[in-house]
């Protein structure tokens, strides 16, 4: 295990430059009653706060459709915040002084006059920053982004043109295909600019995946290998050991594909791949990610019958834990063909990565929780080592833990102790917790800070979700009216369908599955 080095001078910074000061705001969450509000903005402020990286002065007004007063709704985020907390117990006298800065405006967000109430609260907080910097956080369904950001234009909260900033904070889903990813975008845009729509995705800010940068564009010993020449393969894998349990109704209309990959899974493969930019400035670097997006080469009908396979799970039991096949969840129909586990091999069709196969999948009901990708590199000539070792020599390959147990691990080839030729593969792990032993904040924490300061490195911008909607709709449409086969379901507690593994077989390759680390 690699140790940490106290006398090592670190570097500190974002992703992109030096951040800049913050400059004193207000936080208007709409749909403030629910789920998200109290489960992770409410929570990840306040450390922000408690960790003093908040503005010097700030406000956050929730809005929301119930009746509630400002003691009222504060009394609801601190019992929240009792059980959502990654530290506890809570600080009272920390929370006493957060709270403070804690207001409710109830409306309906339909409704015109509540929206002047809201522009009247802040108001008045005077004529300073507090009203002419905001962040609008639309915890909301994506149907009512357009009513709101066209209510909060009219009541002059949000100008294209303004002497503070006002910037829009959305939540995934962005559309379920790409003409509404098209009609949403042209929704949000209509009265504010691109630079002030900050798409989040909460696996963004995640440490480990944005240290994906880091890793690749700071280390010469690996920048060198990262391409066609000594990589052989790659295979990012997302595995989820929950089933879908309540979120059938959900699931009937996402499914794996719309729900999984072309958010999340598209995101670690273009920070893989992507070309190095020509700088840390947010624009820099998401023209990069766009750019290797739509290097993925383009798939036709028989194309996704060839390279993309669909599994949906029948009962089994995970960990010892009996579960219901997917047909028997709640809210699913007996006969359903909604995908459950996506595996595709992607090409992409540039200097760097021609003829190098990506391989991706994602499931629920595996058995293990994990996220990770492998590099795979190209075994050495078989002509010194072959007739002593035969298979026990292994070609080498990196492994990127992106969730739980973060941390980066070698795989090599070591000679076995003795009198004889013998080699078996063995490993060089790095432990995020062992080596910088401290904790890692929360993603909202770091997405919500660089929203406020402006960086949209960590977010998605416009041209990124339409170009994911297109690979994920040529995909749906090469599967349109064709009913899972036999090869297609697998048992939960299992890897997946017996397709997928045809599906590396095609190359020689097969699946490295995820290992619990102990």
């Amino acid at each position: 295990m690699i140790n940490a080095n106290p006398e090592v001078e670190f570097c500190h910074g974002d992703i992109g430059s030096e951040r800049k000061p913050l400059m004193p705001c207000t936080i208007v969450i709409f749909g403030a009653s629910g789920d998200l509000t109290a489960r992770k903005l409410i929570p990840a402020f306040y450390h922000l706060f408690k960790d003093k990286q908040m503005p010097p002065s700030f406000r956050v007004i929730g809005f929301a459709r119930r009746e509630k007063t400002d003691a009222s709704w504060r009394a609801e985020l601190r019992a929240a915040l009792d059980q959502f907390s990654r530290t506890k117990p809570v600080d009272d006298k920390v929370w006493h002084a957060f709270a403070e800065n804690l207001s409710y405006c109830q409306g309906d967000l339909t409704d015109e006059a509540a929206y002047q109430k809201l522009e009247a609260q802040l108001t008045s907080f005077g004529s300073g920053p507090l009203r002419e910097n905001i962040l609008f956080y639309l915890a909301v369904s994506p149907s009512q982004f357009g009513d709101v950001v066209e209510q909060i234009h009219h009541t002059g909260l949000l100008n294209k043109e303004s002497t503070g900033w006002q910037r829009i904070v959305v939540e995934k889903p962005f559309g379920h295909d790409l003409a509404s990813a098209h009609a949403l975008n042209r929704e949000l845009t209509r009265y504010a600019h691109e630079q002030q729509v900050f798409r989040i995705d909460h696996y963004l800010g995640k440490e480990t995946v944005q240290n994906i940068l880091m890793f690749r564009f700071s280390n010469s010993i690996f920048e060198k290998l990262w391409n066609r020449n000594s990589v052989d393969h790659v295979q990012i894998t997302v595995s989820e050991k929950l089933g879908v349990g309540e979120r059938g109704g959900y699931y009937e209309e996402a499914g794996a594909l719309r729900d999984m990959v072309q958010n999340h899974m598209l995101q670690v493969l273009s920070l893989i791949a992507m070309e190095p930019p020509v700088s840390l400035e947010a624009e820099a670097v998401r023209d990069e990610k766009v750019k290797l997006l739509k290097s993925i080469r383009a798939l036709s009908a028989a194309d996704v019958a060839k390279q993309i396979v669909r599994g949906q799970y029948f009962a089994g039991n995970v960990g010892g834990d009996p579960r219901p096949g997917y047909r028997q969840e709640t809210k699913v129909k007996p006969d359903s063909n909604v995908e459950t586990y996506v595996a595709m091999k992607l090409l992409i069709d540039n200097w760097r990565w021609s003829g190098v196969p990506f391989y991706l999948r994602t499931g629920k009901n595996l058995p293990l929780s994990a996220s990770e990708v492998r590099i795979q590199f190209r075994p050495t000539p078989n002509v010194l080592f072959a007739a002593q070792c035969g298979n026990n020599l292994d070609a080498n390959a990196l492994t990127l833990r992106l969730q739980p147990d973060e941390g980066i691990s070698l795989r090599f080839n070591g000679k076995i102790p003795g009198t004889t030729l013998g080699a078996r593969p063995v490993r060089m792990n790095f432990s995020y917790n062992t080596e910088f032993g401290a904790y890692t904040p929360e993603a909202y924490e770091r997405l919500l800070l660089e929203a406020i300061a402006g960086d949209a490195t960590l977010f998605i911008r416009r041209d990124e979700v339409e170009t994911a909607w297109q690979i994920v709709d040529s995909i749906r449409a090469g599967w349109e009216g064709k009913a899972l086969t036999n090869r297609e379901f697998y048992a939960a507690g299992t890897w997946g369908p017996i397709a997928a593994d045809d599906l590396l077989s095609q190359l020689g390759h097969t699946w490295h599955e995820p290992q619990a680390i102990k």
